[in-house]
């Protein structure tokens, strides 16, 4: 089971994989993708929900993000990222910024983000 959302900001980010951590869903591998005007994440689950559990998930995204219509080039990139290949050609096959892929880790979004932040010298509101 998949799900396939667009979130404004780094904190919103954080916030799902967090939610994720706490629930303790059977979470296959998550996906981040930075985007110059927000992130996509896709969470892929290792067997599906339950009606409740699904319908909680998707309420609880709804919340914080929008479903994400993907675009080739990111459907691409995840289907790459999905069958092995590393984040780095992903990222320089379709120009994409993957910022984590795998178990859900926080410390990785973070040090993206204070990263980009630092390159820049200001906080876009993507980063907030």
């Amino acid at each position: 089971m998949d799900y396939l959302y667009y979130l404004a900001n780094a904190s919103l980010t954080l916030r799902v994989v967090e939610h994720l951590k706490r629930q303790n869903f059977p979470v296959r591998f998550i996906t981040v993708i930075h985007q110059i005007d927000g992130w996509v994440l896709r969470v892929k689950m290792e067997s599906p929900l339950g009606p409740q559990g699904h319908g909680d998930f998707k309420a609880y995204l709804k919340e914080v993000g929008i479903p994400y219509p993907s675009n080739i080039r990111v459907q691409m990139a995840m289907w790459s990222l999905e069958t092995g290949q590393t984040p780095v050609d992903v990222m320089r096959r379709y120009q994409v910024a993957v910022v984590c892929h795998g178990n859900p880790d926080t410390a990785e979004i973070e040090a993206f983000r204070r990263q980009f932040v630092r390159g820049l010298g200001y906080c876009p509101e993507t980063l907030a």
